[in-house]
């Protein structure tokens, strides 16, 4: 069912797992895929294989922490397309640049800047250059903004990305609350840990090691927390993406929207 049929996509950050998944997701169901990211070659590999997959998608490099080239990219789809109807931004500091691992006596205060500096201004350049578009072209679209459930989970060594994920979530429900009166929905997808991606491999192996536990126990801890004893997959987290900015996804505007398959420690 292409449920995104006719729609002009963009993917911010499109090198990373969870943006990735994501991207496909939306070729996949109809839409019209522009991806980008700081270094293009990943996102060339991408776009050719959502064309072999029989989707469409187009790879650009652009640095989605600079309002110019945010704008200029922008501006070229819309006079491409004529209309803007999606946009996601997947970008997220590399884990030996988000003070991830380090208690708060010991994070620097620029790492700790930077764990916030780059996901969520990020998302406020993109979110709102594109808004701009949308509200130009009357295009009603949606703004899927990305963070995380260490936003409202009590875990060590997470200062940085924690302040990251929830000011995230309170930019969305803001935007939300303006963009409404133009049709434009707003929701963030909080996406828990997937054991696929190479940041939460990563963040598992430093914070084992913080801890001072063998990675298995860890790994095994961990899994206490699952409900249903796993997490999603990058499937499920790309299809969950797709269906909130399809029609349908209206009845969670303003919402974060956990996909994590139910946790104990996400308050």
């Amino acid at each position: 069912m292409n449920i995104l049929e006719n729609k002009v996509a963009v993917v911010f950050a499109a090198s990373g797992d969870i943006a990735g998944a994501i991207a496909g997701a939306f070729a996949q169901h109809g839409a019209k895929v522009y991806l980008s990211a700081l270094d293009p070659e990943p996102v060339k590999q991408l776009a050719a294989r959502i064309h072999d997959a029989g989707g469409w998608a187009k790879a650009a490099k652009v640095n989605a922490l600079n309002e110019e080239e945010i704008d200029k990219y922008l501006g070229k789809i819309v006079a491409e397309n004529g209309r803007l109807d999606i946009v996601f931004n997947g970008i997220w500091p590399k884990l030996s640049e988000n003070g991830s691992g380090k208690p708060v006596t010991e994070i620097a205060y620029t790492e700790f800047l930077n764990a916030i500096e780059v996901p969520c201004g990020s998302q406020f350049l993109t979110s709102r250059i594109a808004a701009r578009y949308m509200i130009k072209t009357q295009s009603q679209g949606t703004v899927l903004t990305l963070s995380a459930g260490v936003s409202r989970m009590k875990l060590p060594f997470k200062s940085g990305v924690a302040a990251a994920c929830t000011a995230i979530e309170g930019l969305t429900r803001a935007m939300a609350a303006e963009l409404g009166r133009f049709g434009i929905k707003v929701i963030c997808l909080n996406t828990g840990a997937i054991a696929e991606t190479k940041i939460m491999r990563e963040t598992a192996i430093a914070t084992a090691a913080k801890l001072g536990i063998p990675l298995p126990d860890f790994i095994a801890r961990s899994k206490e927390a699952l409900l249903l004893q796993t997490g999603p997959s990058l499937k499920q987290i790309g299809e969950v993406a797709a269906f909130l900015v399809s029609e349908n996804g209206v009845t969670f505007n303003s919402h974060i929207v956990d996909a994590d398959c139910g946790r104990t420690d996400v308050i």
